[in-house]
């Protein structure tokens, strides 16, 4: 059953449902994850969705912040979400297609803007969070499962506009990348987009405080695709949709994808 996966860091569900929609209509994919979606569950607007296609979807919400979401044409059942470093977030939730493929839909903690947990709690956060997130993998071994989301890290130097400038801010210091690279060790988690795009710059968010974020492309790959060993070799097609960065009310993220042959 071939299949496509998207995920998306939307930044207010209601108020970008018509971007989301736009993406929906043109790309299509069998199922868009959604970080950030500052909703609660009953206040996101499914109607537009299902008329899409979109009839099945699993969700976590709380309003105004955070919150997770798993659109799909797919049908999909609902396996539950995990509450890492307890901060009572909406930050996972986790959805089993009927293939038995389980897609967990993560949204790290940003971490705040000083990158030291003894002057910024969530920056501690963070870190606690994805040790959590490391312990339970090594816990609770991942089998053919596909985690996409907004990990609000770019870890690789080529992930970042300029490495050397960014070691000292959030999402690109050496901590939150060494503490990243354990949870992905620890589920032994296959970076999808970086075995289909080796080479090159690759960014998924550009800041709004950049006046012309094309032209000055000063982008992070804070967005990821990863499968366990058992099916990432069935993953190809790796993308990230720069010109939605561009639409109408944008998003700062821009979608990534990833197709499946299973």
């Amino acid at each position: 059953m071939p299949f496509t996966v998207a995920t998306w860091n939307i930044n207010s569900v209601r108020l970008r449902e018509p971007i989301v929609l736009k993406l929906l209509a043109e790309e299509a994919p069998d199922v868009l994850c959604l970080q950030e979606c500052k909703s609660p569950v009953d206040k996101i607007p499914l109607e537009g969705f299902r008329a899409l296609g979109y009839g099945h979807v699993v969700a976590r919400g709380q309003k105004g912040y955070n919150g997770v979401a798993i659109l799909s044409k797919l049908p999909i059942a609902d396996v539950g979400e995990m509450d890492f470093a307890g901060l009572g977030h909406a930050r996972h939730v986790a959805a089993r297609l009927e293939n038995g493929v389980t897609i967990h839909n993560f949204y790290v903690p940003a971490g705040g803007d000083v990158p030291d947990r003894m002057v910024n709690e969530k920056f501690g956060q963070k870190l606690d969070y994805l040790t959590e997130m490391r312990d339970w993998f090594h816990g609770d071994a991942p089998e053919k499962s596909i985690l996409v989301g907004d990990l609000n890290i770019a870890p690789r130097e080529d992930d970042v506009w300029n490495h050397k400038q960014l070691l000292k801010i959030v999402s690109h210091t050496p901590i939150e990348v060494e503490h990243l690279g354990q949870a992905q060790e620890a589920g032994r988690w296959v970076d999808v987009t970086r075995a289909d795009i080796p080479q090159g710059l690759l960014y998924s968010w550009w800041s709004y405080r950049a006046r012309d974020w094309d032209a000055a492309d000063k982008g992070r790959r804070l967005d990821h695709i990863w499968a366990t060993p058992d099916i990432s070799n069935a993953a190809h097609g790796s993308r990230i949709l720069r010109a939605a960065r561009g639409w109408e009310k944008p998003s700062d993220h821009a979608p990534v994808f990833a197709s499946f042959d299973l």
